[in-house]
C-alpha cells in the first residue's frame, strides 16, 4: 500500500490488555477501523512467533477492506511473512543493515525517536515515518520518560518525512499539540480502553482533523 501522511492522522496500536471476556482482539480492531482509524499497529509482547503470525495473518483482510495500512511492531519477519503494509522498528533496528537489507522496498517502516540526532539518523537510513514520544504520561509504558513539546517541534523542524506523536494523547490534550507540524496521533488507551470503541474512535478522529497542527 502507498504510503501517505495522512494515514497517520489517527494511528491505532492495538492491546489485548484492555480486552474484556467478551471481546477478542479482531473485534475491537473491527471497532477501531469502523470508527475511522487511519492506521493500525499490531503490537504483542508476550505472544509467541506463530501466535503473532496467525494474529496479523487474521487481521490483514480486515484491515484491506477498510483501506487502512497494517503495520507489525518490532518483528520484520513476521510482517514479511504475512505481507503486512510495514513494520515498526525500535533505534538498534533501524541502523541493523542484516535486518534493513531484508525490508521489501515497498515497506512502510516507522521508527521511534526521542531526538533531534535519532530522527535525522532514521530518515537518513530509510525511515517512513518517525514516533516521537512519549508526550504525556502513559499507562500502556509506566518507565517512558515524557518529553517536552519543544523538542517535538525541534524534531519535525529538522526532518522532511512524516512524524506522528504518541504516549499519552487523548482528546483532551489534543490541543497542546497544535503547531507542532505532526502529520497525527498514535494512541492505545484513548481507543481500546473505552467502553465504546467506535465512538471513542470516532471523536478523536473528529478532534485531530479540527486541529490545526
Amino acid at each position: 500500500m502507498k504510503f501517505t501522511k495522512d494515514q497517520l492522522k489517527l494511528y491505532a496500536i492495538s492491546d489485548r490488555s484492555w480486552l474484556n471476556p467478551n471481546q477478542n482482539l479482531y473485534d475491537i480492531i473491527e471497532q477501531a477501523l469502523d470508527g475511522g482509524a487511519t492506521m493500525l499497529q499490531i503490537r504483542e509482547k508476550n505472544l509467541d512467533k506463530n501466535q503473532f503470525l496467525k494474529e496479523v495473518i487474521n487481521i490483514k483482510p480486515l484491515c484491506k477492506r477498510y483501506g487502512v495500512p497494517l503495520i507489525v511492531n518490532d518483528n520484520l519477519s513476521i510482517a514479511i511473512e504475512a505481507k503486512a503494509d510495514g513494520v515498526h522498528l525500535g533505534q538498534n533496528d533501524i541502523y541493523n543493515y542484516s535486518i534493513l537489507k531484508n525490508i521489501p522496498k515497498s515497506m512502510i517502516i516507522g521508527l521511534s525517536a526521542q531526538t533531534v540526532e535519532q530522527a535525522k539518523r532514521g530518515e537518513k537510513y530509510g525511515a517512513t515515518y518517525i514516533g516521537v514520544g512519549s508526550i504525556f504520561n502513559t499507562q500502556t509504558k509506566k518507565d517512558a520518560q515524557n518529553l517536552n513539546i519543544d523538542i517535538l517541534k525541534e524534531i519535525t523542524a529538522n526532518i522532511n518525512i512524516a512524524v506522528v506523536a504518541i504516549g499519552g494523547i487523548t482528546k483532551e490534550n489534543i490541543n497542546l499539540l497544535e503547531n507542532t507540524s505532526i502529520a497525527g496521533i498514535s494512541v492505545i488507551s484513548s481507543i481500546f480502553a473505552q467502553s465504546n470503541i467506535t465512538k471513542a474512535t470516532r471523536e478523536l478522529l473528529d478532534i485531530v482533523k479540527r486541529t490545526a497542527f
